[in-house]
């Protein structure tokens, strides 16, 4: 018998199913489309886009550059960072498959960082900034990036005056029951408005901006948190949050950024920033 194309020999068949397919159509619709905030790369052919070449990590492009962009982490040392109010950084931070990374190989004696950890700060300080960056945390993990933080013997941790980022997997860490504690939210002042976070183990990138007193928090693409620091709202948040009892919470015009020792394992790359204020 003759050769025949599969969709012919099945339309002869009184009891085959029929299959139709379309080339332009998606199967599945994205209901959370990630935004590309990439203002100054060019897009690539749709063919080429299929196949992108590998994006290099913590290094910065030649518009980047021109934009002011600064890179805090080169991929190959941790200078600029230290543990929060000492001079050198704890050995349990290391550099790991082109990461800053926290092992969590054992507690310190207060139960909840990392023995020989602590959260870390870069030495320079940031008033009006863009902070962008990628993380990941282990299953059911927590973190935090931290900003306007005072460093100052005058307060034992960070988050005494630094407002922060959470970090943290949604699926299965205890703070996912709290409406502020998820990840991309403001920490226990205002929740995220999309739910973008990645599962534990993949990249997630996000921004940081504040520019004259707005705030704001992105998040694989989308904005996730948007307020205005010092104003009546403002301080109506805080006292309606756990920071009431911290006096000097979120009251820095400046200050420096902080990676949070929560205790379990996590990663940052392409760590990059550049002044507003200049």
């Amino acid at each position: 018998m003759a050769a025949c194309m599969l969709f012919a020999c099945l339309a002869g068949q009184p009891n085959a199913t029929h299959l139709t397919t379309s080339l332009t159509q998606p199967l599945l619709e994205n209901e959370n489309k990630v935004v590309d905030t990439r203002e100054e790369e060019e897009r690539l052919p749709n063919f080429m886009a299929q196949y992108p070449a590998p994006t290099p990590v913590n290094v910065l492009s030649e518009a980047e550059k021109a934009a002011g962009w600064e890179l805090l982490f080169d991929g190959r040392t941790l200078d600029g960072w230290h543990t929060y109010n000492k001079d050198e950084i704890g050995s349990s931070w290391v550099i790991e498959e082109d990461a800053i990374h926290l092992k969590a190989d054992q507690r310190d004696e207060n139960g909840w960082q990392v023995a020989d950890g602590g959260t870390i700060v870069y030495d320079e300080e940031y008033e009006d900034f863009e902070l962008r960056l990628e993380w990941r945390i282990s299953a059911c993990g927590n973190s935090g990036i931290m900003y306007h933080v005072v460093e100052s013997a005058e307060y034992n941790v960070p988050y005494a005056t630094g407002p922060e980022m959470q970090i943290l997997d949604n699926t299965c860490h205890p703070d996912a029951k709290i409406e502020t504690h998820r990840a991309g939210d403001l920490y226990d002042i205002q929740a995220s408005k999309h739910v973008t976070v990645k599962p534990a183990g993949e990249w997630n990138s996000i921004r940081i901006r504040i520019d004259n007193g707005q705030l704001e928090h992105w998040q694989n693409g989308r904005k996730v948190v948007a307020t205005e620091l010092w104003t009546e709202e403002w301080y109506r948040m805080l006292k309606n949050s756990k920071w009431k009892d911290y006096p000097d919470f979120g009251e820095s015009r400046t200050g420096k950024i902080a990676l949070q020792d929560h205790g379990d394992p996590v990663w940052f790359r392409n760590i990059k920033v550049r002044r507003l204020d200049d």
